[in-house]
């Protein structure tokens, strides 16, 4: 049995526990891109493994809860709070993402959240 995009982007989300950046990349097309919406696009799943890499290097833990969850066609919209320990501080995030989907893999995945907040927690 196929899975739905919605229990594939379920899965997604929760695999960032692991804190596995291949892992991670591993759910998006070869062409894929990842768009956190504050900074720009990174295409291709290699550049996706090392800009996730590079993402969580200085994370100690991260529990991503889903708070509301669609999906029309081939788009899943995806309202998150990401709650995160790194060795700076510690946020709990607002997000809103929108994923792409093409064959069971994420095409393009844009994040929408509060580069302030962020930031805000890491001083």
């Amino acid at each position: 049995m196929t899975q739905s995009n919605t229990e594939i982007i379920t899965e997604f989300v929760n695999a960032w526990s692991s804190m596995d950046a291949e892992a991670l990349a591993a759910y998006f097309t070869e062409d894929g891109c990842y768009y956190n919406m504050p900074t720009q696009p990174v295409k291709g799943r290699a550049a996706v493994t090392e800009f996730i890499r590079n993402f969580l290097a200085n994370w100690t833990e991260t529990q991503w809860d889903i708070l509301n969850i669609a999906e029309v066609g081939d788009v899943v919209f995806c309202e998150r709070l990401d709650r995160t320990k790194t060795t700076q501080g510690d946020v709990d995030l607002p997000c809103a993402g929108v994923f792409e989907m093409e064959n069971g893999k994420i095409k393009e995945w844009r994040d929408y959240f509060d580069l302030g907040t962020f930031m805000n927690a890491m001083s």
